[in-house]
């Protein structure tokens, strides 16, 4: 699945610094921790959805690593470049080995059905 990006070309080269470079701090930031967490959450303060899932982790007894951009009012270009980066539109971002998994629905359904536990396990 390749999701649909605005074509390279058809944008000007004083644009380019622009969408290229966008807080690539952050993105580092996240792909570091990706790379030494086998469950990230990736939030924000203030949203509901980004406590429930850690709780739903909790419940499950799944380990995970909380990083939290801002709130409703504050980073929000940060967040933004995240959601450019990933393709995910919401909060939370949870991310599983690396892979990004969805939201609070999603990782519900994991957990629910046993994936999770699969995929922390590597049988998927």
């Amino acid at each position: 699945m390749a999701r649909q990006l605005f074509d390279e070309h058809a944008i000007h080269d004083g644009a380019q610094p622009q969408i290229g470079g966008g807080h690539e701090d952050t993105i580092n930031e996240v792909k570091q921790a990706l790379e030494n967490s086998p469950v990230l959450i990736i939030g924000m303060a203030q949203n509901p959805v980004c406590k429930k899932v850690r709780k739903s982790l909790n419940a499950a007894n799944i380990d995970h690593q909380y990083i939290e951009y801002g709130s409703y009012f504050k980073e929000w270009s940060r967040r933004l470049a995240l959601k450019m980066w990933s393709g995910w539109p919401t909060y939370p971002m949870v991310f599983v080995k690396g892979v990004l998994v969805g939201g609070s629905d999603e990782v519900n359904a994991l957990i629910a059905s046993g994936e999770m536990q699969q995929l922390l396990e590597g049988e998927k």
